[in-house]
């Protein structure tokens, strides 16, 4: 009698909400689409087969430590500019807008649980620019105009560019290519690499795309672009959230604390 082996449960995936309120009065119309793109990645996230887990704020600001320890992966999505005081840079720069304290202490919570626990992480846009700066890095306030858009014109969701993936690493590994085109909406970038992460992607005109761990580390993923857009091309959405579900599978059940 053959027996078959019982299919491994989905991955709990952790993702935190986004808590700006799109509808308040003198709300920026990025935090609409912020709060719209967000649904995109939960979707995507059961595609990829795991099962997403809303991670909301604990009265201490960070989400519930059971609800972390649940979860075998993490992704930290787009929002709303990082507080530059966390990198000490002008917090009055005119450029900046919808920081919101609440969302980075959600935020760092969820990183550095993932980064302490050992546990997959993907950082879109807004979160790896915070991954980055929990390590030490800092950013660009706001990016000077060059030939790469990075934001999109009136009337476009997105502006679509290029970037270099750095052979051997994670996201060339992911997409199976050296260069790609991608959906960018941001006026903020890496600028000084965090400790521990290395540049995995750059636009043509140098912008940090992509940054991922040591080898010593989980897996550890942040990209600048938007992999949850439907444009340029719908079969980049998927990969990298397939990657990370793949390494939530294979994380151990019992977080290993370092």
């Amino acid at each position: 009698m053959s027996t078959t082996e019982p299919a491994a449960p989905a991955p709990l995936v952790g993702i935190p909400v986004r808590l700006s309120d799109a509808a308040a009065p003198g709300a920026d119309q990025r935090v609409l689409e912020a709060n719209r793109i967000f649904d995109d990645i939960v979707d995507l996230i059961r595609a990829a087969g795991a099962e997403p887990v809303l991670l909301r704020p604990a009265q201490d600001g960070g989400p519930l430590e059971a609800e972390l320890a649940a979860c075998r992966g993490f992704v930290v999505p787009g929002g709303g500019d990082v507080d530059p005081a966390l990198y000490g840079a002008d917090p009055d720069h005119p450029a900046l807008y919808d920081v919101n304290p609440a969302q980075d202490r959600l935020d760092t919570a969820v990183i550095r649980y993932a980064l302490d626990a050992r546990r997959p992480l993907l950082g879109i846009c807004r979160g790896m620019q915070l991954l980055n700066v929990l390590r030490g890095g800092t950013l660009h306030l706001d990016l000077p105009k060059t030939s790469v858009a990075h934001e999109p014109d009136t009337g476009h969701d997105w502006a679509v560019h290029d970037v270099a993936l750095s052979p051997g690493s994670a996201v060339a590994e992911v997409f199976g290519r050296d260069r790609m085109p991608v959906s960018s909406g941001h006026h903020q970038a890496v600028d000084r690499v965090g400790d521990g992460l290395r540049v995995s992607a750059r636009a043509d005109d140098g912008c940090v795309e992509s940054v991922e761990a040591g080898d010593d580390a989980a897996w550890t993923v942040g990209v600048q672009w938007h992999p949850e857009a439907f444009v340029p091309c719908d079969e980049l959405r998927l990969p990298l959230f397939r990657a990370l579900s793949e390494q939530a599978q294979a994380a151990p059940r019992k977080a290993v604390r370092s």
